[in-house]
């Protein structure tokens, strides 16, 4: 008879009503990161708003987020997991309340920073427990249900969006999200647990500031290269802010006898291989995330809602693996799933590089989906391969440095596949003095610049797959590996 898991305090808990909770207000907080996107152009005609300042609904979320998580673990450390949760999902339900209704673009950009806030701190403590509450050779299994969260959520975000747009306005799509949200928070009350030990760490407000400016400074230079590139004073000025203030952040963790955020964490090489292979793949996901529906609105003529639909099977196909490769990394471990999902990463890669005006749909399609089946091969086992290494204590700090790589490597994917495809795009734009002397001649040379450009950004895309199957050959089986199984 399997024994009922108990809290800190040695009281038994019910750990599937603990699940359901914590994959329910991770999928509502995670699908709102990319709602929005469709809603774009609505929003710059209600509110008069030019393109720049309405990214600002996204990129300002993704800035607090990335803020927010160095420093989650040591609100784990500090406070009861039942009232740090409770309190993230209030946060970003007040936050989804002023957004919805909102009078002016202000107030929404406020309320999305505020929701922001909650996600940073619900999604590490959502991954936390969710490690914490399993045993090493069952958390493959824990983890491939948080994926589906993590990967479909953000995914299926604009589809949804869109799908909610055809009849009703923008602020309906926090309207569906309030009723979950507050749903969740009833649940949560009843079904959370202190799972967590807290020790009553003092807080180091300067590793606070030297956080929030490095990081912020970061993820804003990178989300500003593709549109003012990256020899912008803007963009360089901000890359050195972030670049020097990240430096102080890490030599002053490194000498302290209680860090804001435990970078000895890297002493692991597991650990460490785990973190660089994970943003290496994520690099490569996001920035053809971001790039190729770009390419289907551009060179297919689809609208943003059309081509949302059309990656929408790569979105379920990421679904549907999430728990399937979870059970395969607790009986075979990281390795072979990793080699394998990066090789059809990198073969799912390679055919982007051929695409133009005529390439049929169905292709772009099938080929999107085959990297994301590879891509969930590899990020959450690979990551769960990393966690194990560590000691229980150190498990909050592992999933806050893996959240805020994961940002990072975000924002330096998309800053990489944009920027090349803008200036290989640039380079090869022809003269405008054509359009008038040979307009046919313009057009078709328009339309090879702008196609070489997307085939350039696949190019880089590809490099960081190779990069990471040849990195995913330094993994090794063991037990730790596998989740702790005797030999």
């Amino acid at each position: 008879m399997t024994q009922q898991p108990v809290d800190v305090n040695g009281k038994p808990y019910n750990r599937l009503l603990l699940v359901i909770t914590l994959l329910v207000g991770t999928f509502t907080t995670f699908l709102t990161q990319t709602i929005l996107t469709t809603a774009f152009p609505t929003l710059m005609q209600d509110f008069n708003i030019s393109a720049s300042a309405v990214q600002w609904l996204t990129t300002g979320f993704m800035l607090v987020m990335g803020i927010m998580i160095p420093i989650s673990a040591w609100l784990l450390s500090k406070i009861n997991v039942k009232v740090l949760y409770l309190s993230a999902m209030t946060i970003f339900f007040f936050g989804t309340l002023l957004a919805r209704f909102a009078p002016t673009f202000g107030v929404l950009l406020a309320g999305r920073l505020i929701e922001a806030v909650g996600v940073g701190i619900s999604a590490p403590t959502f991954q936390t427990v969710m490690f914490t509450i399993f045993p090493a050779n069952k958390r493959g299994s824990a983890m491939g249900l948080a994926g589906i969260v993590i990967g479909l959520a953000p995914a299926i975000g604009p589809t949804l969006s869109g799908w909610v747009l055809l009849n009703n306005s923008w602020r309906a799509l926090f309207t569906v999200i309030l009723p979950i949200a507050l749903a969740v928070i009833v649940l949560a009350s009843y079904s959370m647990r202190k799972v967590l030990p807290t020790t009553n760490p003092k807080i180091d407000l300067l590793s606070v500031a030297e956080s929030t400016i490095g990081f912020g400074s970061l993820l804003y230079g990178f989300s500003s290269v593709g549109e003012n590139g990256w020899t912008s004073p803007e963009v360089m000025i901000t890359l050195a802010i972030g670049i020097i203030f990240v430096a102080l952040f890490v030599y002053r963790q490194l000498h302290m006898d209680t860090p804001l955020l435990e970078l000895r964490v890297f002493k692991s090489p597991i650990f460490t291989l785990s973190v660089i292979l994970t943003a290496v793949a994520f690099m490569s996901m996001v920035g053809v995330e971001m790039v190729l529906p770009m390419y289907l609105q551009t060179s297919h003529g689809q609208s943003a809602f059309n081509s949302g639909l059309i990656l929408f099977p790569g979105a379920i196909m990421m679904g549907i693996m999430s728990p399937i490769t979870g059970r395969i990394f607790d009986r075979i471990g990281a390795k072979r799933l990793a080699n394998t999902g990066l090789f059809l990463l990198v073969l799912g890669t390679i055919p982007l590089m051929t695409v133009n005006v005529n390439t049929p749909i169905i292709f772009i399609t099938v080929i999107y989906t085959l990297r994301m089946f590879g891509i969930t091969m590899v990020t959450m086992p690979v990551t769960t391969a990393g966690m194990n290494a560590l000691p229980d204590n150190l498990i909050n700090h592992g999933t806050a440095v893996n959240n805020t790589v994961r940002q990072v490597a975000a924002s330096i994917g998309t800053a990489l596949l944009v920027s090349v495809l803008s200036v290989v795009t640039k380079g090869q734009t022809p003269a405008k003095g054509m359009a008038a002397t040979a307009p046919l001649h313009f057009a078709k040379s328009m339309q090879s610049a702008v196609v070489n450009g997307y085939r350039a950004a696949f190019v880089v895309s590809l490099t960081l797959a190779v990069l990471g199957f040849v990195l995913s050959l330094f993994l090794k089986r063991d037990r730790i590996d596998n989740g702790g199984d005797q030999a």
